[in-house]
C-alpha cells in the first residue's frame, strides 16, 4: 500500500472564474504547491470541474503516475463526488482524493485582503497535502435494498408520488393520518389559473390510487417509530389501535402543511370574517351572499413570528376574487396587499385580468395595517396617500401556510432537520431539492415549503424519480467513512451506543465479553462515538487521528 514518502501527489488549483482567481494569486499558489513534500505535479485551471479541467486531472494521473490528488477549489459539499469519480475512472481509489476549500473558507470571506488571503490559501493547501500523504484506500459498502417504499402523507403530493412509484413496478405503503386521502385538496373549490374543479382532480387521484394494486393505503394511521438505514428501514405505524411493522427501502415525506388560524386578528370569527380556505367552502357550497368583499393579504405571514411569504396567497385571492365577480358581476371586491406575487407570465396575466374585471387593489404598509370595525375596513392606501373606509359584507383573510405541529416528532424519528418555521430542510436547495441529507429519505410538497398544486405535483414526480433510483438498483453503495472499533481495546461500557445520534453502534455480548459493534450502513461518520470513548478504542476511517494531527502540524509548523 502506497503511503508516506512513497506518495506522488498532484495539486490542482481552480480559478473558479473570478470567485477565487479574482481575489487570490492563483499562479503563486500553484508554484507554492509544487515545492511541498511529495507533490510531483501542480497546475491551475479556470474551472477544474469543467470537461477540460477533469481531462487534465485524468491525464496528469496517467502521465505523472499520481497516487494522490488534491483539488483546491470550491466546496466538497457540491463537487467532491465529481472529482472522486474522475479518480476512479483512472484506476485511482476515490478516497485517495483530498478537497481543499479555498473559495468558501478563503476568497469569499477575505475579498478585500488579497495578499493575506493568498497566504491563508497556502496554509490550507499545505494542510491538505499533509493529510493526502497519509490517506489510505477505502472500500465502499454495498447494501441490499428492500424494493418497497413508504410515502407519509396522502395529499396531492403523496398520492402523485405513490402512483409514480407504483406505475414503475414498486410496492408502496401510503400512510395518511386523516380518515381520507386528499389533504387540503378536499377543501378547495377551484384550482388556479384554469379554474378546474378541485373535486375532479382529487377524485381522479383517489380513484387511481384505489385501483392500483401495488399501493397499500393505510388511513387514520400515524408513524410511531423509524429505525434502520437506506435500503432497510423498519417503520412502525399505529393503525386501528394496533402497531404494525413494515420494512421499506426508501421513505418519502409528503405531510403537507396547514392553514394558519388567525385567532384575534382582524375580528376573525369564521362568519363575517373568514379565511380563504373557508371562502373556498362557501363558494363550493353556493352559500356566498355578499355584494362587498374585502380581502386582506399577508395575514400571519411576513411578520416577526413568520417572516416568510406563503407564496400561494396572492394567486388564491385573485382566483377567488374572479370567481366572486363571475357569480355576481355587480359585486365589489377589494384586495388589500403589501406586495402582489404573481410568478411567471401566466400568473401575471391572471392579475391583469382581475384588474380589468373590476377587482380593486389597494396597497397598505405593515406599519399601518388595515383595521376592521363596525362593518367597515379602514385602510391607508400607500399609492393614493389617504385613508379609505370600505363597507363590507364579508372580510376574507389570506392566512399563512404553516407546518404541522407534530413535524418535529417525525423529524426526530427520521433524524432530519427542520427550519425555524417548522418546514423540512432539503439536502441542498439547488443540487438536491427533494433529498434529505440522510440517504434514502426524500420530501415533496408543502412539507418542504408552501407551494401550489402544480409545484407539489412536480416535486412529487421528482421525489419518486430519486427514490426509484435506489429501489431499481437493488443495491446501494454507502461511503466507507465510518467508525471502526478496536475490539482489543473496547471495554463494552456502552457510552458510544448512548451517544450515537444515528443508532449506528450497539454493544453486543460475545465470547470475549461485551463489545461495541458498528452498523456500517447506518454510520454517518460523525465521530461522536470516537470522541466519547474513554478507552480510545474507536477511530474513524478516512479521518484518522494521524491524518488530523498531520494537518495541525503542517499549519503550526509553517511551510516553505
Amino acid at each position: 500500500m502506497v503511503e508516506g514518502s512513497d506518495a506522488r501527489i498532484g495539486v490542482f488549483v481552480c480559478h473558479c472564474g473570478t470567485n477565487i482567481g479574482g481575489f487570490l494569486d492563483v499562479p503563486d499558489l500553484v508554484e507554492y504547491s509544487r515545492r511541498l513534500p511529495n507533490v510531483v505535479y501542480s497546475k491551475d485551471n479556470l474551472y477544474t470541474c469543467s470537461d477540460t479541467g477533469l481531462t487534465e486531472i485524468k491525464n496528469a494521473i496517467k502521465e505523472n503516475e499520481l497516487n494522490r490528488v488534491v483539488v483546491a477549489a470550491c466546496t466538497p459539499r457540491t463537487h467532491e463526488p465529481l472529482f472522486r469519480s474522475v479518480c476512479r475512472e483512472e484506476g485511482l481509489n476515490p478516497y485517495l482524493f483530498e478537497f481543499v476549500n479555498i473559495r468558501d473558507q478563503c476568497s469569499w470571506v477575505h475579498m478585500r485582503e488579497g495578499e493575506a488571503a493568498t497566504e491563508k490559501a497556502k496554509d490550507l493547501i499545505r494542510m491538505g497535502v499533509a493529510r493526502a500523504t497519509l490517506l489510505k484506500p477505502q472500500e465502499e459498502i454495498e447494501i441490499d435494498v428492500t424494493q418497497c417504499t413508504m410515502v407519509i402523507g396522502g395529499g396531492v403530493a403523496g398520492m402523485t408520488c405513490s402512483l409514480s412509484l407504483a406505475n414503475q413496478g414498486f410496492d408502496v405503503k401510503l400512510i395518511e393520518r386523516e380518515s381520507q386521502l386528499g389533504g387540503l385538496l378536499n377543501s378547495l373549490h377551484k384550482l388556479y389559473p384554469n379554474n378546474e374543479d378541485a373535486s375532479r382532480l382529487v377524485s381522479k387521484l383517489k380513484g387511481d390510487v384505489k385501483k392500483n394494486k401495488r399501493i397499500d393505503v393505510l388511513i387514520s394511521t400515524t408513524v410511531s417509530n423509524i429505525e434502520g438505514f437506506v435500503g432497510n428501514y423498519d417503520v412502525t405505524v399505529k393503525h386501528g389501535g394496533e402497531d404494525e411493522h413494515y420494512k421499506v427501502g426508501t421513505i418519502v415525506v409528503a405531510t403537507g402543511a396547514e392553514v394558519y388560524r388567525p385567532e384575534g386578528l382582524y375580528g376573525y370569527d369564521g362568519e363575517n370574517v373568514v379565511t380563504q380556505l373557508e371562502l373556498e367552502q362557501l363558494l363550493r357550497d353556493g352559500g356566498l351572499e355578499a355584494n362587498s368583499v374585502v380581502m386582506i393579504q399577508c395575514v400571519g405571514s411576513r411578520d416577526r413570528d413568520r417572516p416568510y411569504c406563503s407564496k400561494i396567497c396572492c394567486m388564491n385571492a385573485l382566483k377567488n376574487a374572479m370567481i366572486i365577480k363571475e357569480v355576481n358581476p355587480e359585486s365589489q371586491v377589494y384586495i388589500l396587499y403589501r406586495d402582489i406575487q404573481t410568478h411567471g407570465t401566466r400568473y401575471e396575466e391572471h392579475y391583469r385580468e382581475a384588474r380589468e374585471n373590476g377587482v380593486v387593489f389597494l396597497k397598505y404598509s405593515p406599519e399601518r395595517q388595515p383595521v376592521v370595525e363596525d362593518g367597515t375596513v379602514r385602510v391607508f392606501d400607500e399609492l393614493l396617500g389617504e385613508e379609505l373606509i370600505l363597507p363590507f359584507d364579508l372580510v376574507v383573510l389570506s392566512a399563512a401556510m404553516v407546518a404541522h405541529p407534530d413535524v418535529k416528532d417525525l423529524a426526530q424519528m427520521l433524524k432530519v432537520p427542520v427550519d425555524e418555521s417548522g418546514f423540512f430542510l432539503e439536502a441542498h436547495v439547488k443540487l438536491r431539492p427533494v433529498d434529505f441529507a440522510t440517504d434514502g429519505l426524500f420530501l415533496c410538497g408543502c412539507a418542504r415549503w408552501p407551494c401550489d398544486i402544480g409545484e407539489s405535483i412536480s416535486q412529487a414526480f421528482a421525489a419518486a424519480s430519486r427514490s426509484s433510483v435506489i429501489l431499481s438498483a437493488g443495491r446501494v453503495v454507502a461511503e466507507p467513512i465510518i467508525s471502526f472499533v478496536d475490539e482489543e481495546e473496547c471495554s463494552g461500557c456502552g457510552l458510544c451506543e448512548m451517544n450515537c445520534p444515528f443508532k449506528a453502534i450497539r454493544v453486543e455480548e460475545t465470547e470475549r465479553g461485551r463489545i461495541a459493534k458498528v452498523i456500517e450502513a447506518s454510520c454517518k461518520g460523525c465521530g461522536m462515538c470516537g470522541a466519547g470513548c474513554p478507552q480510545r478504542a474507536i477511530s474513524m476511517k478516512h479521518f484518522s487521528d494521524e491524518q488530523l494531527v498531520a494537518q495541525i502540524n503542517a499549519l503550526t509548523g509553517g511551510g516553505l
